[in-house]
């Protein structure tokens, strides 16, 4: 099975771009939905988050996200900390995941997916770009977010220039349209490859 890594910035479109890779027929795993069940579900995982950050992190056998974020989005090392315990159990997940689907190969979508890993157990990965601009305007629209907020969030991740240099391949999202075929060529292209 192969398995290709799909990432962007904030506002480039990823969830937009999966949606029609969907429509293709093509399985996508959507890693940052999936690290918020294995946070809640995984029994190793929920005893190391415990174990690093204390009982605090679960109430009622829930996540306590609220209680978490304060602990990790002002402290780096901690950020990083938690990171670590969470990116394997996600990356192992994936694996089982993508062996178990049928079709010619499988999607995973996520923002870090140079960071965390992710990349390392892929086959091919895809950065979805924008301008800047429409990906700042995207991203207040969907979120209800301010510029600055926004701004202040593409700050810590990587650019758009970034990725596409790290990435084998980009889709610029700019309209439906051209992403659509972008989209079709490259899943015709891969189909190619593998018959």
């Amino acid at each position: 099975m192969i398995k290709v890594g799909l990432c962007g910035t904030i506002g480039s479109g990823k969830s937009t771009v999966c949606r029609m890779f969907e429509q293709l027929g093509v399985a996508t795993y959507i890693a940052d939905d999936r690290a918020k069940e294995l946070m809640n579900c995984d029994k190793a995982l929920i005893e190391s988050i415990v174990a690093a950050f204390g009982s605090e992190c679960y109430l009622n056998g829930e996540l306590n996200r609220k209680y978490l974020a304060s602990q990790i989005f002002t402290d780096d090392s901690k950020r990083l900390q938690l990171n670590s315990l969470v990116h394997p159990v996600v990356c192992r997940h994936f694996c089982e995941w993508a062996d178990a689907q049928s079709g010619d190969y499988v999607i995973v979508e996520s923002a870090i997916l140079f960071e965390s890993g992710l990349k390392d157990v892929v086959d091919y990965t895809v950065a979805v770009v924008a301008p800047a601009d429409v990906a700042i305007e995207r991203a207040m629209a969907r979120d209800g977010a301010t510029r600055e907020a926004v701004l202040s969030r593409m700050a810590v991740q990587m650019s758009a220039e970034q990725l596409q240099s790290r990435a084998d391949f980009t889709i610029e999202n700019i309209s439906l349209q051209s992403t659509k075929a972008q989209v079709a060529d490259f899943d015709r292209a891969l189909r190619d490859e593998i018959s």
